[in-house]
């Protein structure tokens, strides 16, 4: 396990443990979505409250595991209709493993993500409310930005598989895209992650189900820049 380990940390994706998958893998990568997912989830909520930071450190893991279980039919399905001879078994570890080395990148940037916090306006300030959008936004954009690279690693994987570099591309593509929509709507759902500032401090919101995380986004980049 140490070894899978070892290579998930400096984003190497090895053919034969997505192709003969042992157990060793599976348990790093889901040590590495764990540990990695956690350490950041706590970033997220700490501008908040220390018991958001203690929520989201617990959500963020889950939410990963949420997506992934979500996608694994989805994108099984998406592999074969776009012409890969990918196996519903390999479908659902490759997203996995790219879930997992996404955390790693996270755990990484959770030092810019606390200095984001030491520097955004604080709760208790008359800017809460652009502070709040600040860390939004912020996350956002380090959350894809993780999605994006983790699943171009997958790309070389993807080309020996499906043999012709323009089924990869478009499998890749394809699974990137649902990820990083489930993902959203599915981190909405949850909230809070970060907590606004006029709202309490909760695991879940009452009204989960009500609204959806692009008008969230939409609203907090008039709040900084318009």
């Amino acid at each position: 396990m140490i070894k899978h380990f070892k290579a998930l940390l400096g984003g190497e994706v090895s053919a034969t443990s997505l192709d003969k998958p042992e157990w060793p893998c599976f348990a790093s990568y889901f040590l590495a979505v764990v540990i990695g997912s956690s350490v950041y989830g706590a970033t997220i909520g700490l501008w908040r409250a220390p018991l958001q930071a203690l929520f989201t450190a617990i959500k963020f893991p889950l939410l990963i595991f949420a997506t992934c279980i979500g996608n694994g039919v989805v994108n099984g399905m998406l592999a074969q209709v776009l012409g890969s001879s990918l196996t519903f078994r390999q479908t659902a570890l490759a997203i996995l493993m790219s879930f997992a080395i996404a955390s790693m990148i996270l755990g990484g940037f959770s030092p810019i993500a606390l200095f984001v916090v030491y520097n955004a306006p604080p709760l208790g300030s008359e800017h809460a409310i652009v502070g709040h959008s600040v860390m939004l936004l912020t996350h956002v954009f380090g959350i894809a930005f993780a999605g994006v690279i983790a699943n171009r690693r997958l790309l070389g994987w993807l080309r020996k598989i499906s043999r012709h570099d323009r089924t990869a591309h478009a499998v890749l593509f394809s699974w990137l895209a649902g990820n990083l929509f489930l993902g959203a709507q599915l981190a909405w759902n949850l909230r809070p992650f970060i907590g606004a500032p006029q709202l309490a401090v909760q695991f879940l919101r009452d009204d989960a189900l009500r609204g959806n995380f692009y008008e969230a986004v939409w609203r907090a980049f008039r709040h900084v820049f318009l």
